[in-house]
């Protein structure tokens, strides 16, 4: 087989990459950027590998593409943490722990002593818990920028330029894995604003993504170790992908700082802004056009759901394999 072009060296594109490498296919990245950075979705991931968390929301495909995450990014890089989830709720919220517990699974009802006992900076600020014990979380950054220089050795090509899909498609395979910048590509694809922050907070110390249910501000806080933490995210349908809001930042502080007061004296070390593709039904889709196949629409679930769609990517190249998420297929 010729050479394959990948457009894109986000999740997507590095996991696709990934996995036809493996498959013993030659591959060439291009992007617009030499290296990962803030311009990139990517960069802004909490880096949850929580499928069953996920469920909560989002469709059973999720939960069950989902499950393949831990597993895969673990034998590509050394950036996963199997930790667990938890999930908490204050008191006065508890309905929403019992409706989060009925939307999900694989969890384990715990108390005040178990939580304390699970992280002991949250001892006596929740009564009740849900613990889902198989998740995992990883370090986005790292885990890209170990995937990016395990593609380099085995051979992989980086190019930078800003491709368009149609041109290297007539020369050769090529896969769209571009993400909101394909969107003039791709019918009904939409990007959802997510804002998020990095803070310091030497005084916390958490082993696991603590999730806490609020009926207006769900929040999430995934630690990055040496006190450093991700706190996000929203989801805004359109509005202005450059700037947080001052309502965001104040909501996701306010949420950091019910979870523990500490977090009141934390440092900001960025903020972050980006925009999530997704079709409407939140759901990856991989669509074919003669040589070229579009891998898109990971929404809020790029770290979780982009090895099972690399793999489905390479079945297809490889196998001719219809993907389950193929969306359509024209010449």
């Amino acid at each position: 087989m010729d050479r394959v072009t990948i457009i894109g060296a986000g999740v997507a594109g590095l996991c696709v990459a990934r996995a036809l490498l493996d498959r013993g296919v030659d591959v060439r990245i291009v992007d617009r950027q030499a290296e990962l950075g803030p311009q990139a979705c990517s960069w802004w991931a909490g880096g949850m590998l929580a499928p069953y968390c996920e469920g909560e929301s989002a469709e059973e495909p999720v939960v069950r593409l989902g499950q393949e995450a831990a597993d895969w990014w673990a034998a590509k890089t050394n950036a996963v943490h199997r930790c667990g989830t938890l999930v908490v709720s204050p008191a006065r919220d508890r309905a929403d722990l019992n409706r989060f517990a009925r939307r999900t699974q694989a969890f384990l009802e715990i108390d005040a002593d178990e939580i304390s006992q699970l992280e002991p900076d949250l001892a006596g600020r929740f009564t009740k818990g849900l613990f889902f014990e198989s998740e995992a979380h990883l370090a986005p950054r790292d885990a890209l920028a170990q995937l990016r220089a395990g593609l380099v050795a085995d051979g992989a090509v980086f190019e930078v330029a800003d491709a368009d899909p149609d041109d290297f498609a007539q020369r050769g395979l090529t896969i769209d894995c571009r993400g909101f910048q394909a969107r003039s590509h791709e019918a009904n694809l939409r990007g959802v604003k997510g804002e998020m922050l990095i803070l310091s907070c030497p005084d916390v110390t958490l082993s696991r993504p603590i999730r806490m249910l609020h009926p207006r501000v769900p929040l999430y806080i995934v630690p990055r170790g040496d006190g450093v933490f991700m706190v996000g995210a929203t989801m805004i349908e359109g509005g202005n992908v450059q700037r947080v809001t001052a309502r965001s930042l104040l909501e996701m502080l306010s949420a950091a700082y019910a979870l523990n007061p500490a977090f009141g004296e934390a440092e900001v070390i960025e903020i972050g802004v980006d925009s999530r593709p997704a079709f409407p039904d939140n759901l990856p889709r991989i669509s074919r056009r003669g040589n070229l196949i579009s891998a898109n629409g990971l929404y809020r679930h790029g770290f979780l759901l982009a090895p099972a769609m690399a793999r489905m990517v390479a079945e297809l190249v490889c196998d001719n394999k219809i993907p389950e998420i193929l969306h359509e297929t024209a010449a």
